[in-house]
């Protein structure tokens, strides 16, 4: 799942653009006025803006050579060595922030982990990412499929019991005329024991009782200094007569197990170390007994407690007892605790730890444990950077400064902004400025050098590296931000709030809707600025500003005061106005505005999730529905949005399921919805067409709103042209358009272009493009039906609307190449390359480096397309092609 803002941005403070205390000293409701003569002081008194932070995250300079030489390891890597491999693409595709990519790294280094410890870390670290799907886990058991994946291991059966241990015991045995039994005293107890069964269990057991000592002939041999209880003796005698330990309790096998190692008995010490892994189920177990397994060096015992506290994660670091464990534990009782896999453990603990408070001790202790146990430059220079990032929050300079040395030497580049960041602190931005120019002048730059530049510098000089650093990254947000609060404080308050939009129009960013929040402040838009915070709390209802100091909620609450109340009716009718115009943000407000005073709230829930998925933020949409799911107001409800739970984290045919349970409780519009919409997404076969268009028909003939109908009867229409029925499909669009389904212009126009009308789907397209609010995808669409100078005015609209759009760069690098024009094709695609990950512009760009003959740059470019989809058959394909004309 991937959102357009972080995790942490929910839990941290926030550096905010208001001074709060205006605000928290005025009685509710009575917000600070501005006058519209403002002061150029005033303004900057409320707009602000925060520098842009130094990420804790791997960033190389060439991030596909770094997934291509991780994917050329892989083939030919030792199996040991594959799941710190995909760590390492984890640590990319975090620094690239795609979450999706992120978590299937993670599940190949936990699928290729060649160790228990590894996979009880990786198991850990998956569900821990997984946080908040708990309950796709109970639907699935509900659906009878045990979703056993992440799940606890059975750890005995990971790490075999060695059956040779007492074969090889038994064959040192040779008998002599002592008696058949032996008494053992200890204290005041004697415990009588089968003397051959007794020799039995070790070497030094075997000279003891047969050897050439004296205690074998004796009848009675004294104990007593072993520290064990005569009830542990009998236990250990049972043992050799039955090798079960199935009924001793836990204070004994903890004897039994230091006296086990002690005398060498290695088929009881496995039996104790087992069965004392069987009784791990708590915290405080896994607690006491890791100091056991540590001393005793028992294997499976020390895998269970690990498996136990990590399960727990985040809940455990909050117990110092279990961050004094794994910060104080030496390397040797480490190798004990988690095998090979301690650079992994220290990954996933400081990670946890940094998203729960990147300045706490905890964290740094972490964070230099991780440096300690780095084991070659690449995971050197992510340890490095990721402290020095802990202490420069922590403003503890030299340490930071250091650290951020010690990563650039052995090739962080990024490290550098840590270095320019401190120097500037110091007082020397000349020192930091000229730090980051040589890099710039060094490699190939990208947005963020320009980015971290422009703090060095002032006017013309700032503005020029800010547009630079857009125009090779569009997706970074400070410079937008930063403009729009200069062009704030020059009064150029419309330009402020075109240039703010532009970002929000394809980068759904908290802090810039808290920035824009602000700009209508002083406007005194309270209405506009409503809608904002509104937007903000449906994405993320715990977020807080001024700085982090003030709940939105609160002031959600303020300014209302200063806006004209809305019945239901009122509601209803905006939300039709805004979905008509696609208008996602407001629609997230008025729907956000619903859910405080009406009753239906599953249905409303319901609907947020719809937009929040839209607006591709699945985790905030994942949250609506799970809370449309617990505000049900009858059994058949219930069972549908169940199935959507289902159906949008993967498990569609569970969520077909729950769709037909629904409808043998009540035929409802969004069961017929829903079983359509699983159905088509899960058979292969066309012919299930007509049975997706009977359900998309029952679902029109049930009640519902006309939101929803005419998202069924594009749906239809889209099925229709699938299957070649346009006059069917335009019925169902035109329907749906007189309905106010803006969208359905462009289902009109893909009929009428396939009628060989292409200048009636350019007027169609133009048509959404007018009504849309978010029209980038319009003019991509629009951009089919025009001529070869339209069709590029189109797509560098769509680049300037929403830069994260692949097609437009392929289809211009395209033209390029049909023009003979190489190098120029391949540079277009290397632009978007350079902030996107994405298989399909690697795919190309692959394709044009074979065209020319570069096989190296080729392969490079199919090799980093396979780490993005290991499975994707024309990439595989022309990956075999170039590979075998490598040099």
């Amino acid at each position: 799942m991937r959102t357009f803002f972080t995790a942490e941005s929910c839990k941290e403070a926030h550096h905010s653009a208001l001074n709060p205390q205006s605000w928290l000293q005025v009685e509710r409701g009575k917000l600070p006025r501005l006058s519209s003569q403002s002061s150029s002081a005033s303004i900057e008194s409320l707009i602000k803006v925060p520098q842009s932070p130094i990420l804790p995250f791997f960033k190389p300079v060439d991030y596909v050579e770094v997934l291509a030489q991780i994917h050329e390891e892989l083939e030919s890597c030792p199996p040991q060595e594959q799941s710190n491999l995909f760590l390492l693409q984890y640590q990319v595709f975090k620094g690239l922030g795609d979450v999706k990519l992120m978590r299937r790294s993670l599940r190949s280094a936990w699928q290729r982990a060649n160790t228990v410890h590894e996979k009880i870390i990786f198991g850990a670290w998956l569900k821990y990412e997984k946080q908040g799907e708990e309950l796709v886990a109970q639907l699935l058991t509900a659906c009878g499929k045990c979703e056993k994946e992440f799940g606890p291991l059975d750890v005995e059966s990971h790490i075999p019991f060695d059956k040779n241990v007492s074969s090889q015991d038994r064959a040192l045995m040779n008998g002599n005329d002592a008696s058949e039994y032996v008494i053992f005293k200890i204290g005041d107890e004697k415990i009588v024991c089968d003397r051959q069964k007794i020799s039995e269990l070790s070497a030094p057991f075997h000279a003891m009782l047969k050897g050439c000592f004296r205690e074998s002939l004796s009848e009675t041999i004294d104990l007593s200094e072993n520290n064990l209880s005569p009830s542990g003796m009998r236990a250990v005698s049972y043992f050799s007569l039955t090798d079960s330990l199935l009924d001793v309790p836990p204070n004994l096998l903890v004897e039994i197990l230091a006296f086990a190692n002690k005398y060498c008995c290695e088929g009881l010490k496995q039996a104790c170390d087992r069965r004392l892994a069987s009784l791990v189920s708590s915290r405080e177990d896994a607690l006491e007994l890791m100091e056991y397994a540590v001393d005793q060096n028992s294997a499976v015992l020390a895998a269970s407690c690990l498996q136990v506290l990590l399960r727990n994660i985040p809940k455990c670091l909050s117990d110092n007892r279990v961050v004094e464990l794994f910060i104080h534990a030496n390397k040797q009782q480490l190798a004990v605790m988690v095998g090979p896999g301690i650079f992994s453990l220290f990954c996933f603990l400081s990670e946890v730890s940094m998203n729960l408070n990147s300045s706490s001790d905890t964290t740094a202790h972490f964070l230099e444990r991780l440096v300690d146990f780095a084991e070659n430059d690449k995971q050197r220079l992510l340890a490095f950077h990721q402290l020095g990032c802990v202490r420069l929050s922590r403003k503890e300079y030299d340490e930071a400064y250091c650290l951020f040395e010690r990563a650039l030497n052995v090739g962080h580049i990024y490290s550098v902004a840590g270095l320019a960041r401190l120097d500037s602190i110091k007082g020397e931005k000349l020192l930091s400025y000229e730090k980051i120019s040589s890099v710039i002048s060094s490699v190939t730059p990208l947005g963020w050098m320009y980015q971290e530049r422009s703090l060095y510098c002032d006017g013309d000089l700032r503005r020029k590296d800010l547009e630079k650093a857009t125009e090779l990254d569009p997706t970074l947000i400070y410079p937008y931000m930063y403009r729009t609060a200069s062009l704030m404080k020059s009064g150029n308050v419309q330009v402020a709030l075109a240039e703010i939009n532009r970002i929000l129009g394809f980068k759904l960013s908290l802090e810039c809707l808290e920035l824009r929040f602000f700009i209508y402040l002083v406007l005194e838009d309270y209405k506009a600025a409503l809608r904002d915070v509104q937007a903000i709390l449906s994405l993320c209802p715990s977020y807080k500003m001024f700085e982090g100091r003030v709940a939105a909620s609160q002031l959600c609450t303020l300014v209302r005061e200063h806006v004209e109340h809305w019945t239901t009716a009122d509601c209803w009718a905006r939300l039709y106005d805004c979905w008509s115009a696609v208008d996602d943000i407001e629609s997230l407000s008025v729907i956000y505005q619903m859910l405080e005073s009406d009753v239906a709230k599953g249905v409303l829930y319901f609907r947020q999730s719809l937009l929040l998925l839209r607006l591709n933020c699945p985790e905030a949409a994942m949250r609506s529905l799970q809370l449309a799911w617990q505000h049900v107001s009858s059994e058949h409800e219930r069972l549908v949005y169940e199935g959507w739970i289902l159906y949008d984290t993967g498990h569609c045919e569970e969520g077909l399921q729950k769709a037909e349970e629904s409808i043998s409780i009540k035929r409802s519009f969004e069961a017929y919805f829903l079983k359509a919409y699983a159905l088509a997404d899960s058979s292969l076969d066309s012919s299930c067409s007509s049975t997706v268009i009977s359900l998309l028909e029952d679902a029109l003939r049930c009640p519902s709103d006309n939101l929803r109908k005419g998202q069924a009867l594009n749906n239809l229409g889209s099925v229709y042209v699938d299957c070649g029925k346009l006059e069917l499909a335009e019925d169902c669009y035109i329907k749906a358009l007189k309905i106010q389904h803006t969208r359905a212009h462009q289902g009109l126009a893909r009929v009428h272009f396939l009628k060989n009308d292409k200048a009636a789907a350019y007027k169609e397209m133009t048509n959404l493009i007018e009504k849309a609010r978010n029209n980038a995808s319009a003019y991509e669409k629009r951009s089919e039906y025009g001529d070869r100078e339209i069709t590029k005015a189109d797509l560098e609209m769509v680049t300037r609307l929403d830069p994260l759009r692949v097609y437009p760069y392929r289809y211009r690098a395209a033209v390029l190449m049909d023009s003979h024009k190489e190098e120029e094709a391949i540079a277009e695609l290397s632009r978007a390359i350079a902030f996107k990950a994405d298989l399909h512009l690697l795919h190309l760009r692959a394709a044009f480096h074979e065209h020319k003959g570069d096989v190296l740059g080729a392969l490079r470019d199919c090799r980093a397309a396979l780490s993005v989809d290991p499975f994707h058959q024309k990439m595989l394909e022309l990956h075999c092609r170039v590979n075998s004309h490598e040099p």
